[in-house]
């Protein structure tokens, strides 16, 4: 079968990393939220399912808290209380649990050659916390990428397309429609990589979106025929 795309870029949030059960968890279990770390990854996808169905924008994260606390079973009396505890603990620097089969997909589409890097809506921290575990740019202790472009540090954030200038300049021997951009919004990130040009592709991995009309994939592996 020969290859569809040429190159990926990937988000960071939801693709690369999660938010830190280990930190979560303990916060929501005093209202009867699960302590189970995959009950928190299935809680993200859940929340955001909830927040494209309302198209929610970027800065927008109540109705994701509250999807989250009903996916990691908080008792529905404190559903309310939960989720505006979820809220105020939001950071960019809990977005740092790395999804284990994604770090072993990039592992094996890096020795296979593919060109990959980075975009995300971050607050400039996001190329520092990925160089300590999953990838940096240039050659070093994990995978190697092209680039990783944080949306604090360039100036412009998804859904302006503008943000993939940034990173299609490192891969500007490849046609745009044979750049693959695997995201977890459909706001975010389908829609702005339709509008950039790119082929969007949602890491959907509960199946949330059936029937949609964009292109979906359960994990990062599941690249590998599309790229070898």
């Amino acid at each position: 079968m020969a290859k569809r795309f040429d190159a990926v870029l990937f988000d960071a949030g939801g693709v690369l990393v999660l938010p830190d059960p280990t930190v979560i968890a303990p916060l929501l279990v005093q209202y009867g939220g699960s302590t189970d770390s995959d009950a928190h990854r299935r809680a993200h996808y859940a929340g955001m399912k909830a927040k494209s169905d309302l198209d929610e924008p970027e800065g927008s994260w109540g109705v994701y808290d509250e999807a989250y606390v009903v996916a990691v079973a908080v008792d529905p009396a404190d559903r309310a209380e939960a989720a505006f505890v979820l809220g105020r603990t939001r950071s960019a620097w809990l977005w740092r649990w790395t999804i284990p089969e994604t770090r072993a997909a990039l592992d094996a589409l890096a020795a296979a050659g593919v060109p990959m890097g980075v975009v995300s809506n971050a607050s400039g921290q996001i190329e520092a916390m990925l160089r300590r575990q999953i990838c940096q740019v240039g050659a070093g202790d994990h995978v190697e990428v092209r680039c990783i472009v944080d949306s604090h540090v360039v100036g412009v954030a998804k859904p302006d397309p503008a943000i993939f200038d940034h990173a299609l300049a490192y891969f500007a021997e490849f046609e745009r429609s044979r750049i693959a951009y695997v995201g977890d919004s459909v706001t975010m990130d389908v829609g702005a990589a339709t509008a950039a040009g790119l082929h969007p592709i949602l890491l959907d991995p509960y199946d949330d979106h059936a029937g949609a009309d964009f292109e979906r994939i359960r994990a990062v592996a599941d690249l590998a025929t599309d790229l070898a």
